[in-house]
């Protein structure tokens, strides 16, 4: 299997207990159309967050709660699918200062029609920072990183907190941009994220790798978020809190641009400490 290889940027740098980076989770195109979801992006870089997970929609995840498969299928209506994302990514990339794109592909759906191989090609050539693969089975995994560290592409490998060690070792020995720590089993949305109870796995990751840990799934607040670098996490994934903002601000007919500005400075100051969150 390829180990690591360095990112070609660093991922939440600087970022720690006392500044956990931020993470957002959003579905390509939802909200559209294209020139929407362009200034989404360009207003999350402009507002300080360090990563956003952008998501090739595909149908009926069985990770997602129905927060984020309404998104995905509002995306798949206006028939955004990967090619379709690729154009978005290639679009509005050079003009982010900030942000960093970790590009989210369903194995099933997006990554084993193309094959591992050409999917990287298309992934970096389009600007992604990183690409993160969902639902791989195992025998893929050796597959999909031996694409990735052939061309340079990092990757953003997933473990559980309570994964088997061997899965652990696996998942810290092989992030080359940073590892996605799930909080718990279930769909997302569904459970709120306890950041004391991540502590001992979090500890353990931080002695395997060096690559930035980011911790997802039930991540709703800026309490949460500064928990959790208190916890040791590196960074904060949040996706079902914004989506569902989004969503709300479309049904009211508002401007969902502003409604995801709101939202970040609300989760950037800390509820505990504002000196531990930016206010961008």
């Amino acid at each position: 299997m390829a180990e690591a290889t360095p990112p070609t940027r660093p991922f939440f740098p600087g970022r720690g207990p006392h500044d956990p980076g931020l993470a957002l989770f959003l579905n390509a195109g939802d909200p559209g159309p294209p020139e929407v979801f362009a200034d989404l992006l360009l207003a999350l870089d402009d507002a300080g967050v360090d990563c956003v997970e952008l998501a090739v929609p595909f149908p009926d995840s069985i990770t997602d709660g129905p927060v984020i498969r309404r998104s995905a299928e509002r995306a798949l209506d206006r028939g955004v699918d990967l090619a379709a994302t690729l154009r978005l990514l290639a679009g509005v990339r050079p003009r982010m200062r900030h942000t960093a794109v970790a590009l989210l592909a369903d194995w099933r759906h997006t990554v084993a029609p193309l094959g591992p191989p050409e999917f990287m090609r298309r992934a970096r050539d389009s600007g992604a920072d990183a690409v993160l693969v969902h639902g791989a089975p195992p025998r893929a995994r050796p597959r999909c990183l031996e694409a990735a560290h052939h061309i340079g592409q990092p990757m953003v490998t997933t473990c559980y907190a309570r994964s088997e060690p061997a899965v652990l070792d696996e998942a810290a020995r092989t992030a080359s941009a940073y590892l996605y720590l799930v909080a718990h089993y279930g769909r997302t949305g569904a459970t709120p994220v306890e950041p004391v109870s991540l502590e001992p796995v979090l500890t353990r990751l931080r002695k395997l790798t060096d690559a930035p840990l980011a911790v997802g799934f039930g991540v709703r607040t800026a309490g949460d978020v500064a928990a959790l670098g208190r916890a040791g996490a590196d960074a904060a994934v949040v996706g079902t809190a914004l989506v569902a903002r989004l969503e709300a601000a479309l049904l009211a007919g508002e401007d969902p641009v502003a409604e995801a500005r709101a939202c970040v400075a609300d989760l950037l100051i800390s509820t505990s400490d504002t000196s531990n969150g930016r206010n961008p």
